[in-house]
């Protein structure tokens, strides 16, 4: 499994797991956050290896379906960035107006982007 993808699932999973019904969320949390195999899982729950991976993919395309449409996972990386990019203004800061101007038009980005 590549660490993108992991990574990717572990975002959506923390957006939008709620949505799920109670079985998608348990079986990706074990799957993905416990590193338990999909035999494993069937183990767990007295169920195929088969209905696991059925699960597990359809709420992997459930979680994405959300993303497409909200967007939250999307807004919520660009304000990172955004705020990240004030941060290294503000250390660079010397009294500068100019510099002023860039970060009071960075943080009403974000506000831009929040109204969204």
């Amino acid at each position: 499994m590549m660490v993108k993808k992991v990574e990717q699932i572990a975002m959506l999973f923390d957006f939008y797991g709620r949505l799920l019904t109670d079985k998608q969320q348990e079986m990706l949390a074990l799957y993905y956050e416990q590193d338990l195999s999909l035999g494993e899982i069937a183990g767990e729950y007295n169920i195929s290896r088969q209905a696991v991976r059925d699960t597990v993919k359809r709420a992997e395309k459930i979680l994405e379906e959300y993303e497409e449409k909200l967007g939250l996972v999307k807004k919520f990386d660009l304000e990172r960035d955004k705020l990240a990019r004030i941060l290294n203004m503000l250390e660079e800061q010397k009294d500068d107006p100019e510099l002023i101007y860039k970060i009071r038009k960075t943080v009403n980005e974000i506000v831009e982007i929040q109204n969204d």
